[in-house]
């Protein structure tokens, strides 16, 4: 197995002890990317001059005794969602593949870049970053390592799928819609989205370049092969010190994988009983429980407040664009429901005051009711996706459906299981829980109170111990 397969933290001892040349460890992720990007297309731009030049001054700063920072030499990727000096972000949009190359890092960008980090890379995405798959006019289509004829997740796909290969040492995603949760749950992967507002989005395409404001909902955060590594990538981008770990015995974990109406396959479940049995014997003290909120009141809002925030700050010209690409009608705020009692939502040009303040006040009663369960729980194991990594398609989004126990389900509820976390502004540590007989990564998501990173991380790494980690690719 490639040298890139090391943790982020082994890749680090090796440079500091001079093991390796932080030019030499970016030379052997650039060989690994060479190796696959035909099978993958994970990486869809490079700047590899700025790159060696990083590398080289950081190799010639060790020499001379100084500490060039928490990341130093480590080679990075970043999500096309970022704007990075001389790559910015297209976000899969042909209306931003030629903008201007002199751009500034995006804030979370210029942390990692900061410590050391060597950024030479940008891996794909779907069109504005509105789909669980990673396809775009721009760059095409990105494969799941387990299974290329599979999805690797989205939005954030190429960043999983480069982590899950060795193409890269660790990564920048965002999630609005679970797309940090998603791609690693099928690349086999870990991710964190934080709690909403504690790391900056500056530099993040949505919203549209130049439109700077922070917007409900979307967070961006760190994404590892293990827990350890999105520790020490979570202290970088949020500024904070490494917390010491701690002893996870008796934290409390309530087992929420069951809903009314809320499909999730066999495989799926099968893996979070594991877990939660695994938990369990590890000395956690596991019940089956969840908040005091009407789930289904509860993704309804979410998407209330959702449609406005994806059109928020885009010109009529973009909308027009956005709604052809996804089959659907810009004006429209719902379409009633559909045979399954689901409501359709679709993309919204406007949103009056009343409507928004009116979703955020039932928000904030479910985030109440959400608080008042912390208070008699540390965390809620659940599924993240109802099925693993399916099969690519490419029509019509509004046409397509997937496949839940042998019986066909709508698309859209591949959000259910992620609202939760999302909509009431909750940490959720996405890390692997096993594979599914047919070898595919099936991960489980372990939601906190608002700004319980810290304990979250904590529990992962208990909890990864007892459930085995990550597994490499057959490819």
């Amino acid at each position: 197995m490639s040298n890139t397969y090391n943790t982020a933290r082994q890749m680090l001892a090796d440079l500091q002890t001079k093991k390796i040349s932080a030019r030499e460890l970016l030379d052997a992720h650039l060989a690994e990317n060479d190796a696959l990007h035909k099978k993958l297309n994970a990486v869809v731009a490079t700047d590899i001059p700025r790159a060696v030049k990083d590398a080289a001054a950081i190799d010639d700063a060790r020499a001379k005794g100084a500490n060039p920072g928490a990341l130093a030499g480590l080679p990075m990727t970043i999500k096309d969602g970022y704007d990075v000096e001389g790559l910015p972000a297209t976000a899969g949009n042909t209306m931003f593949a030629n903008r201007p190359r002199n751009c500034a890092d995006a804030e979370l960008v210029s942390r990692a870049r900061k410590a050391g980090a060597v950024i030479w890379g940008k891996t794909n995405v779907p069109f504005m970053l509105s789909d669980f798959q990673s396809y775009n006019d721009i760059y095409g289509t990105t494969n799941n390592p387990y299974d290329t004829s599979r999805v690797p997740g989205g939005s954030s796909g190429g960043a999983a799928a480069a982590l899950a290969t060795g193409i890269t040492s660790l990564e920048i995603g965002s999630d609005i819609g679970g797309s940090l949760r998603h791609p690693a749950n099928f690349c086999g992967v870990c991710s964190l989205k934080p709690t909403w507002g504690v790391l900056p989005m500056r530099g993040h395409v949505p919203p549209p370049p130049g439109f700077d404001a922070e917007v409900d909902l979307g967070v961006g955060g760190p994404m590892a092969r293990n827990v350890d590594d999105l520790k020490l990538l979570w202290s970088v981008l949020s500024n904070t010190p490494e917390q010491k770990r701690r002893d996870a015995k008796g934290t409390r974990i309530a087992v929420l994988d069951e809903q009314s109406g809320w499909v999730l396959d066999e495989s799926v479940k099968a893996r979070v009983e594991a877990a939660a049995d695994a938990l369990s014997k590890a000395g956690m003290t596991i019940t089956r429980a969840k908040p005091d909120i009407d789930m289904e009141k509860m993704v309804e809002t979410y998407l209330d407040l959702l449609t406005p925030i994806i059109s928020a700050g885009f010109p009529d010209a973009l909308l027009q664009q956005m709604a052809k690409t996804h089959d659907a009608d810009v004006e429209a705020v719902r379409e009633g429901r559909d045979p399954e009692g689901q409501a359709r939502y679709r993309l919204r040009a406007t949103a009056t005051p009343t409507y928004i303040s009116t979703a955020q006040k039932i928000r904030q009663a479910q985030k109440d009711a959400l608080a008042r369960f912390f208070d008699d729980h540390d965390a809620i194991l659940m599924p993240i996706t109802p099925i693993p990594a399916f099969a690519h398609d490419h029509s019509p989004i509004n046409e397509r459906t997937i496949t839940v126990n042998g019986k066909p389900a709508r698309y859209m509820s591949m959000l259910n299981w992620i609202a939760l976390a999302t909509s009431l502004h909750a940490p959720a540590l996405a890390l692997q829980a096993g594979q599914t007989p047919a070898g595919l990564p099936v991960g489980v998501q372990l939601v906190g109170r608002e700004d319980g990173e810290g304990e979250l991380l904590n529990l992962g790494l208990a909890a990864e111990e007892v459930l085995g980690g990550f597994r490499s690719p057959p490819l």
